[in-house]
């Protein structure tokens, strides 16, 4: 399973590549405005300076803020000629499904995001859609059950044989990390601190305290 971080940090970014999972980067128009960018010009130039981190990496998703169909194709296409490793961001829209449908016809990559269900998750496919991102963490917030979702929209792609890879997003805990990892999606897009957090055990902890307090007692 390959290993996204949801950041537009890049610090985040460069320790992410530090610990050796980075596979690939997804941004979104709130990750953006956390960071020192005033100006389209100043995100476009953030976007690059992201992508160039990236060496055996996969892709970085930048988001289109416009939701008019025409504006969207005008800004994906910016957006996808900035650096080759970008995806172009789309909302599962009216509009949105026209726009990944247009830039699939033009090989541009797409990631369809805001994904709630699985009729949505079909039709992104339908599309040509690259990756599409069901939000886990929101539908659970709901009390409704994200990882069925992702169940379902797994099931369905490989019943089809759709090539559209499914980008499991908000991931709020390990357990939907190793959730999705039994299910067999390809990727998921989370936090770097929820990656860390996999790290976590308290054994671990103890054991390697243990192990040390017995050396050092033993070897003066």
């Amino acid at each position: 399973m390959k290993f996204f971080v949801d950041t537009a940090n890049l610090k985040e970014i460069n320790e992410a590549r530090s610990l050796g999972i980075l596979d690939g980067v997804t941004t979104n128009p709130s990750l953006i405005s956390k960071e020192s960018v005033y100006s389209q010009k100043e995100i476009q130039d953030h976007y690059i300076s992201i992508c160039k981190l990236m060496k055996n990496e996969e892709d970085v998703s930048a988001e289109v803020i416009n939701t008019n169909y025409t504006k969207m194709i005008r800004e994906g296409e910016k957006l996808s000629l900035l650096h080759p490793k970008i995806v172009v961001k789309v909302p599962i829209t009216f509009d949105g499904i026209k726009a990944i449908k247009y830039f699939s016809n033009k090989k541009i990559k797409t990631n369809c995001t805001l994904v709630f269900s699985t009729g949505q998750a079909i039709l992104a496919a339908k599309v040509g859609a690259t990756y599409v991102s069901p939000f886990i963490g929101r539908i659970d917030d709901v009390s409704y059950d994200g990882l069925n979702l992702i169940r379902e929209i797994k099931k369905i792609y490989d019943n089809y044989h759709f090539e559209t890879k499914i980008l499991a997003a908000s991931i709020r805990n390990p357990l939907h990390i190793i959730e999705c990892s039994k299910i067999g999606i390809y990727a998921v897009t989370t936090p770097i601190k929820v990656i860390y957090s996999l790290l976590n055990h308290p054994l671990t902890n103890t054991g390697l305290e243990k192990f040390l307090t017995d050396y050092k007692n033993k070897i003066k």
